[in-house]
């Protein structure tokens, strides 16, 4: 039995045994590499059928069921292949079909076969089949497009033209996936047949190639195994070894061309690494640029956005005040002009400005004129009511209700008029609101407006032509005593160009000096002794004749020619009185009436430089004073009054009753002299307060040691009156009107008032 085992027969058993296990496992590797050769028939076919051609990319990119139909049945046409599916890039079952024809067969759910892999990859999966139970192979194999439906879908020619274009460009775009089902147990079966055919044939030739197989087994064997581990490796990602084997083999030379490959993908793998490090880091440097241009682009659009809105705000906005200015009011009325043009409604216009407003710049400053303005721009925007305003075309930064068009000139816009009497209403409470004494800078002041309204279309229907009717209107209302508003009227046409005529006439007369004064005496009600005479100006119009100074006087003050014609008249009136004590005529002093609009620190230098130029004796001089202007800054008016009194000149209270005195700092005024105003004469007998308040300020006077005035005594009654009061001096029509300076010197001369008082008390007795 050990003899029949020898070293020969037991290599050749052995070797029968291998050869067996050989022939055995040759078969096993035929059999693999037919089911692989199935496996890759099948792949490999399904892969080249899904990239042939660009009608299967318009079929699923624009969903052309008949052709997507055609499709899946070539698939189904190839063996193995037991279903078939397409499927959206989202994974949205499109269109799927079996071997038996019908549409809508059995496919296993898309996210199970794809899993989570790449989306360019091809995936298999083994699956059950959900209807038989049956184990089958799932291939999802992606259907590549050169165009990116994303950009391109909507416009089949567009599409077709740039998948023509973009053949040999790199970029592909994934447009679905073909889902196939390999049926495995068919498969199993024609494997089955095959294993056996090759078995019988490998066992046939097993003993005759025994030795061979042996020798062959013995040199290849382990560089084979090195050869599956190499491939193993590669297979799997690890490039990190290379294939070692000795001699000059085939086997050798595989290795040898295998550890090349591995050498350049070692490299290539590097370089690409390198190379995304690269693109990283060029990419943050890039995102970091584009963050901070970014931000450099919010930032000047920013800017640009605040230039725009500043600039807006100097082109249409008044910058003391913040209303709209004259650009934005004319531009915006038009609009709303045409709007009532169109829907056959009215608008209003009122046409503010401010009574004896320069006063208050000379007097007190252009910062309290500023001061002053803002606070008039506020009273009169809180006494708009939205139901008033023209809000409802326009958007809060373009309305224009209270707009100021310069100066103290203000403007209020009224839509929807129903009728006339709303635009009165309103004008009144714009009166009203001023009323209330506004303190600015430490000094309480009333200013009043003048209004003048007109309304579109009746009166106009321009900008241009509705501004011109209610300046005119607010010119009449000042004419007419001021702090009211009038109605634009046809009867006022052409007094906007008579105005203009006659300032430009004013203008004229007080350059050349065609004004002339005329005197009123001032008598002592007990002697009838002249004791003054009061210096009043006219205008010697070469057309109209004498024009008294209640007609141009407001308008020299609106023109700033006040200041210039009471240095003349001052000037005129130190002459004459020079040129009639020298002609030897008793005048004790010559009185001249004060502006508001002189009353500064330099109107007490010219004073004081009209006395020097015409040597008149201060206390031959009086200045008459209205309580307005005094009273308009207490403190300072004290002031001013001291330097006058220290120049030597008389100083009275002109109107004294009219204005708003407080009786403690009348006593500190250092005054001369009290002029009652000549309402107070002329109403002492219409009730008994009137006498009584004319008799109370005669004693206050002379309590405070004051010469008393009356003015405007026409009547012998009111002398009477006034002479039992106490009254000091008498001036008025009684004894006689202003009169030229050549008649008022023969009054001098003549003087009749002795004998006419006595006259008078006579007739009393």
């Amino acid at each position: 039995m050990l003899r029949f085992f020898t070293i020969g027969r037991t290599i050749a058993i052995f070797l029968g045994l291998l050869f067996l296990v050989g022939a055995a496992g040759l078969t096993l590797f035929l059999v693999d590499q037919k089911r692989t050769t199935l496996h890759d028939q099948a792949v490999e076919g399904a892969v080249w059928l899904s990239q042939s051609g660009i009608q299967q990319q318009l079929a699923i990119q624009f969903g052309d069921q008949k052709v997507m139909q055609e499709f899946l049945q070539r698939f189904l046409n190839r063996p193995l292949i037991a279903s078939a599916a397409i499927f959206t890039a989202q994974g949205k079952l499109i269109e799927s079909r079996d071997r038996s024809g019908e549409t809508g067969g059995s496919v296993a759910a898309f996210s199970r076969v794809r899993g989570i892999s790449n989306v360019q990859d091809i995936v298999e999966q083994t699956l059950p089949d959900e209807l038989t139970g049956k184990p089958f192979l799932n291939l999802s194999i992606p259907v590549f497009s050169y165009a990116n439906p994303m950009l391109y879908g909507a416009d089949k020619d567009v599409f077709v033209r740039e998948l023509a274009q973009a053949r040999n460009q790199g970029a592909q775009h994934v447009l679905g996936y073909y889902q196939l089902g390999i049926d495995l147990s068919s498969l199993e079966n024609e494997l089955l047949e095959y294993t056996w055919r090759v078995g019988l044939t490998c066992l046939g030739f097993s003993l005759l190639a025994c030795i061979i197989l042996v020798l062959i087994t013995r040199k290849i064997s382990a560089p084979l195994s090195n050869l599956a581990q190499l491939a193993s490796d590669i297979s799997a990602g690890r490039l990190d070894r290379s294939f070692k084997a000795r001699g000059t083999g085939e086997v050798y030379k595989i290795g040898a061309m295998l550890n090349m490959v591995l050498a350049e993908l070692n490299s290539y793998k590097t370089r690409m690494d390198v190379d995304n490090n690269l693109l990283s880091m060029k990419v943050e440097e890039r995102t970091a640029q584009l963050s901070k241009r970014n931000d450099e682009l919010n930032k000047a659009v920013a800017q640009v956005t605040r230039t725009k809105n500043r600039l807006r705000q100097l082109a249409y906005y008044d910058s003391l005040t913040s209303l709209p200015n004259r650009q934005l009011f004319s531009e915006q009325l038009q609009l709303l002009l045409n709007i009532a043009k169109r829907d056959n409604i009215k608008i209003a216009l009122l046409f503010l400005d401010l009574d004896n407003f320069k006063r208050i710049n000379d007097s007190l400053g252009h910062n309290a004129g500023d001061a002053l303005l803002r606070e008039v721009a506020a009273r009169l925007s809180g006494c708009i009511r939205e139901s008033d305003l023209i809000s409802q075309y326009f958007d809060n930064e373009s309305r224009i209700d209270i707009s100021r068009l310069g100066g103290d000139e203000f403007t209020v816009v009224l839509h929807k008029l129903e009728e006339k009497g709303i635009a009165g209403v309103v004008a009144e409470r714009l009166l009203d609101a001023l009323q209330t004494p506004m303190i600015i800078e430490g000094h309480e002041i009333v200013i009043t407006p003048s209004i003048g309204i007109a309304v579109a279309p009746d009166d106009a229907d321009s900008v241009e032509g509705l501004l011109k009717m209610a300046d005119t209107a607010m010119y009449h209302a000042k004419t007419t005593g001021k702090n009211g508003y009038r109605f634009y009227s046809s009867a006022m046409r052409g007094t906007g160009v008579g105005r203009l005529k006659l300032e430009a006439e004013l203008r004229k007369a007080i350059d050349q000096q065609d004004m002339v004064l005329h005197y009123q005496p001032q008598v002592d009600a007990r002697t009838g002794e002249i004791l003054g005479a009061e210096a009043l100006v006219r205008w010697n119009h070469a057309e109209h004749g004498i024009i008294y100074p209640d007609r141009f006087i407001p308008l020299a003050e609106e023109m700033g020619l006040i200041v210039q014609l009471g240095a003349w008249t001052l000037l005129e009136a130190c002459r004459h009185s020079i040129q009639m004590r020298d002609l030897g005529l008793k005048l004790p002093k010559v009185s001249v009436n004060v502006s508001s609009l002189q009353f500064n620190a330099a109107f007490i230098e010219m004073v004081e430089q009209v006395l020097k130029e015409t040597g008149m004796e201060p206390q031959y001089l009086e200045l008459e004073l209205t309580e307005g202007v005094i009273m308009s800054n207490a403190r300072s008016s004290t002031e001013a009054l001291l330097q006058l009194k220290n120049l030597g000149v008389s100083l009275s209270v002109d109107d004294f009753g009219t204005g708003y005195s407080s009786l403690s700092y009348l006593s500190r005024f250092p005054l001369d002299e009290l002029k009652i105003d000549r309402s107070f004469v002329i109403d002492y007998n219409k009730s008994t307060n009137g006498a009584k308040l004319v008799s109370a300020i005669i004693a206050m006077g002379k309590s405070l040691n004051l010469c008393t005035v009356a003015e405007g005594v026409d009547h012998n009654d009111q002398f009477r009156f006034l002479s039992a009061q106490g009254i000091d001096v008498i001036q008025g029509y009684l004894f006689s009107k202003p009169k030229p300076r050549d008649e008022f010197m023969l009054l001098l001369k003549s003087n009749p008032y002795p004998q006419q008082i006595k006259e008078i008390l006579s007739q009393q007795d």
